[in-house]
């Protein structure tokens, strides 16, 4: 069986006085499939930097690293081939830029970002995983955002 290792970023704001957190439509997803900025960790690269690439590269926004919240773990089928994957996920705050700036290179993974309330997340995001990691954000940050 194939290994995959990724990481991924929950990143979190205040918005109008309440948290919320950055959320992707990946390209080719139907509308409401909201999923967590996440990639493919590179050859010599550090989870966590990973996680702030992908973050920048799926959202637009730039971000500072709070903690690692966790790592799922899944089978899935690609091609015919079984591949075990684990995801690991971090905390982040937003620092600056606009969400949607996505750049040019990676526009085509992307259909659409969002900002969603944080308490609603868990509830949102369209893969069990990425909700229990909101859950973990929501339980770590709470209303603090």
């Amino acid at each position: 069986m194939r290994r995959e290792f990724s990481a991924g970023g929950v990143v979190v704001r205040q918005l109008r006085g309440r948290p919320v957190m950055a959320a992707i439509r990946p390209a080719g997803k139907p509308e409401g499939t909201w999923a967590l900025p996440k990639g493919l960790i590179g050859p010599g690269e550090r989870a966590e930097l990973t996680a702030l690439r992908e973050v920048a590269e799926e959202t637009g926004v730039d971000a500072t690293p709070v903690e690692k919240l966790g790592d799922i773990r899944y089978v899935y089928t690609w091609a015919g081939e079984r591949v075990f994957k684990v995801v690991s996920f971090f905390l982040f705050r937003y620092r600056s830029g606009r969400l949607g700036d996505i750049p040019a290179e990676h526009a085509h993974e992307v259909a659409e970002v969002r900002w969603l309330p944080l308490e609603e997340a868990p509830e949102l995001l369209a893969y069990n995983g990425e909700r229990e990691m909101a859950a973990k954000a929501l339980a770590r940050l709470g209303s603090r955002a």
